[in-house]
């Protein structure tokens, strides 16, 4: 029976903050989950402090949740960032690094977010893009109670819009398109149509849910309705504050994935016209009022089938984006603006609402975070810690440092697996410290350090000089010992 009546919302306030102890019995009233992917957003959001995204339905949803400041992903590619966060596993662990490996090649057995919710009583599905988007890799049937919708579509008839882009050739044609549409011609549009139509089938169910709503924008090609690109003038975009590559950086580091190259309007190889480079931006930011838009009609939604009083909504992206700075373009490296992605949680009855945590915290957090938040039995084998004592107190001592890695090859844009050299990184509260190793010999054959405090941008390697020569062995020696030991005190109290 849906929970109404105020009494019972009292109940269900103090449920989700004492979670009881019990195992086996789904019968009690569980809070829903409403989870929602999306694919290569940056913090380019309003209540992340940009003071360009226009993003009104996000921030509302900021303003009763918790916005995790610094949340980073274990690996800047779509399908090993988002199989870390669905498994609570680091790339090594479940053998995933690149966008061809489905994760139950190293685990098959290993128990997925969703499908620990389905085992403990909740209908769960998916739509959209959840895991990778295309082929193997975007299917799990274990994962969920219905099959997924929309999680693999090569169509570019729900990509494009415009005549020119549909009659050309392949999925890349324009790298951007503003096309006087209505939201639903586009594939993230229909995707919150469904989700639209299955919530209200989830609200007649006397079981929760877990439903899983994943969209691709702001990902390339940037196309959106004209409305979300009048949003903005293009001339007050600003252009990106560094835009060449960190002074002294290896070329590992700096690498490009030639994501955007494959479109027709981007040269193959060479710098790009500064009219292309706002085009793009605007672009990005165009993108990302459209998604925000969809998201708002999926918390009105919830608000209009009474369904928000008992419903958990996490917003993340899987990965950050560069978009010109450092001379970089899309993700796949192991720098601030790659790693670093929104984590926003909003719990019914959260004592914090609106509040802003700062600490270090990392996808695969999220998985026995959500399971603590709605009383499941914590899942074993992950590698993270649940945030829920964050959303209480944000502002206690938390983790000292969070990892993330990126692999290459020797030579070439892409890897296969985990290529010949990982590069291994390590974020602190002050510095970002990256080894590039040889994977074979675990030989480090270059390193990066950069000072947030003195160089946000990461502008300048100082891994070299030899007044930080004790700061990089104290960093060296941490990313050596591992995420387990960077855990707060009131987790390793439990490990």
């Amino acid at each position: 029976m849906r929970i109404q009546a105020v009494s019972l919302i009292a109940f269900v306030t103090f449920f989700l903050w004492n979670p009881l102890s019990i195992k086996g019995d789904d019968s009690l009233e569980r809070p829903n989950v409403l989870f929602i992917a999306i694919d290569d957003l940056r913090p380019a959001l309003g209540c992340y402090g940009d003071d360009v995204a226009i993003t009104p339905n996000i921030d509302r949803l900021a303003r009763r949740g918790t916005v995790f400041h610094r949340a980073y992903c274990q690996q800047a590619v779509c399908s090993p960032s988002r199989l870390s966060l669905m498994t609570g596993r680091r790339p090594d662990t479940i053998r995933v690094w690149d966008l061809k490996t489905h994760f139950r090649e190293a685990l098959p057995d290993v128990v997925t977010l969703p499908q620990h919710f389905k085992n403990h009583g909740y209908q769960t599905q998916s739509l959209g893009k959840i895991y990778h988007g295309g082929g193997k890799p975007s299917k799990d049937p274990p994962s969920w109670s219905f099959e997924p919708e929309y999680d693999s579509v090569g169509d570019p008839q729900v990509r494009y819009a415009l005549q020119d882009n549909l009659q050309g050739e392949g999925l890349k044609r324009s790298a951007a398109e503003a096309a006087d549409v209505p939201d639903s011609t586009y594939l993230d549009g229909i995707v919150c149509d469904a989700a639209l139509q299955t919530l209200g089938k989830l609200e007649q169910s006397d079981r929760p849910f877990f439903l899983a709503v994943g969209f691709r924008k702001p990902h390339l090609p940037f196309c959106a309705p004209q409305k979300y690109w009048d949003l903005y003038n293009r001339d007050e975009i600003s252009l990106p504050a560094v835009g060449q590559h960190p002074d002294n950086a290896p070329e590992l580091a700096t690498r490009s994935w030639k994501e955007l190259e494959g479109y027709t309007d981007i040269p193959k190889d060479g710098p790009l016209s500064i009219d292309k480079v706002r085009e793009l931006r605007h672009g990005y930011y165009a993108c990302v009022s459209y998604v925000d838009a969809l998201v708002g009609r999926l918390l009105d939604e919830l608000t209009t089938l009474k369904l928000a009083e008992n419903t958990v909504v996490i917003v993340w992206g899987d990965h950050g984006f560069h978009l010109g700075e450092q001379g970089l373009w899309t993700k796949a490296n192991n720098y601030e603006l790659a790693t670093r992605a929104p984590l926003i949680i909003s719990v019914p009855g959260q004592q914090r609402p609106g509040a802003k945590s700062d600490a270090l915290v990392e996808f695969v957090d999220v998985y026995p975070t959500l399971a603590d938040i709605c009383g499941l039995e914590s899942p074993q084998g992950v590698e993270g810690i649940s945030l829920k004592p964050l959303l209480k107190n944000p502002e206690q001592a938390w983790k000292r440092a969070v990892f993330s890695q990126y692999p290459r090859a020797r030579s070439g844009s892409r890897h296969r697996g985990h290529g010949a050299v990982m590069g291994y990184a390590l974020r602190t509260d002050r510095y970002r410290y990256v080894e590039w190793r040889d994977w074979k010999s675990k030989e480090v054959v270059a390193h990066e350090l950069y000072d947030h405090r003195f160089d946000p941008d990461e502008s300048y390697n100082l891994a070299a000089e030899a007044k930080h020569s004790t700061t990089v062995q104290g960093l060296a020696e941490m990313l050596e010992r591992g995420w387990r030991s960077a855990l707060p005190a009131l987790a390793e109290k439990t490990e």
